[in-house]
């Protein structure tokens, strides 16, 4: 080997190594400019369960964090006078807006609704308006269920073998 093939050999060598450091700077720079950008601080999510009651005759939205404290409780009753509309859809609306006004306050963002109604005939007319009304609210709906009792045989009908005869 003469001197002009060493001399390109190391000249080749010093620019390899030039260029591993300057991406080694610009990695450096990039990761300095991504620190530098103010990080967006994410809210914590604060989980609560809807418990919504609703029969023929009333309509009721209970929330509470996931122990089990309770945070609101309003019923139809404490919303109108008039006995016949407590479990109007209507009536329910409203009563589910009142409900949410306190874990609002109190920073809840999610929910989840548990929906119960009588045990022979199923939940009333004012359940769907208030899911429907706790969604509007703002809340995260995460999951709805349906949480009423469901007979499992029990005690015998009166009436006999043949059934009640009129």
């Amino acid at each position: 080997m003469t001197d002009k093939e060493n001399i390109e050999k190391e000249k080749v060598e010093e620019e390899k190594i030039a260029e591993k450091i300057i991406e080694k700077e610009v990695k450096k720079e990039e990761k300095e400019s991504i620190k530098e950008e103010p990080k967006k601080k994410r809210k914590e999510e604060k989980v609560g369960i809807a418990n919504i009651i609703s029969s023929s005759n009333n309509t009721a939205v209970h929330i509470t964090d996931l122990a089990g404290n309770t945070i609101s409780r309003i019923s139809g009753g404490m919303v109108t006078k008039h006995s016949r509309m407590k479990s109007n859809p209507t009536i329910a609306m409203f009563v589910a807006k009142r409900a949410a006004e306190r874990p609002r306050d109190l920073g809840f963002t999610s929910l989840y609704v548990r929906i119960k109604g009588k045990t022979s005939i199923g939940y009333g007319p004012g359940a769907h308006a208030a899911v429907k009304s706790l969604g509007k609210e703002g809340f995260n709906i995460i999951n709805i269920l349906d949480v009423t009792k469901v007979p499992r045989g029990g005690p015998k009908k009166k009436g006999g073998r043949r059934g009640r005869r009129v």
